[in-house]
């Protein structure tokens, strides 16, 4: 049986954690390296200067994935075994500068038991909670659990 006391390897409703990171420069070059998007609002201080916004801010795509990392936690702490399959309703409220802790809540809203999938909301704030940064809907496939219980 699952830490959440269901035996068809889906979260149960409610279920969620909270995960915090600090975005640093070496989050932003690493993330830049890895996905190709060298653009100036990421990767040029001087540039960003003269821009609204005064200095450079991480992906939107990096803050997106620290949900994933909470995704993950969430199964580990639950013996949830899934895949994302996908994200509804995205959105990235306010930039994320170098230097801002991001704080990842992630919360199980719902299950289809029939389809095997979990919907979780995320919501992402920095500055002690105080300032929405993302918010969106990540859509869980669930396996079920290895002892063929469904």
């Amino acid at each position: 049986m699952s830490a959440t006391g269901r035996r068809d390897g889906l979260p149960a409703v409610g279920s969620a954690v909270v995960f915090r990171k600090t975005v640093t420069e070496a989050d932003v070059g690493l993330f830049a390296g890895i996905t190709g998007d060298f653009a100036p609002q990421h990767t040029d201080e001087e540039y960003m200067q003269g821009r609204p916004q005064g200095t450079r801010m991480a992906h939107g795509t990096l803050v997106l994935a620290l949900t994933s990392t909470a995704a993950a936690r969430l199964c580990t702490e639950h013996d949830v075994t899934a895949v994302s399959y996908g994200y509804n309703r995205v959105r990235f409220i306010r930039p994320v500068f170098l230097g801002d802790t991001v704080r990842v809540e992630y919360a199980i809203a719902s299950v289809d038991p029939e389809r095997r999938q979990a919907l979780a909301e995320m919501r992402a704030t920095t500055h002690q909670g105080e300032e929405l940064v993302l918010v969106g809907t990540h859509i869980l496939y669930c396996y079920p659990d290895e002892d063929g219980a469904s």
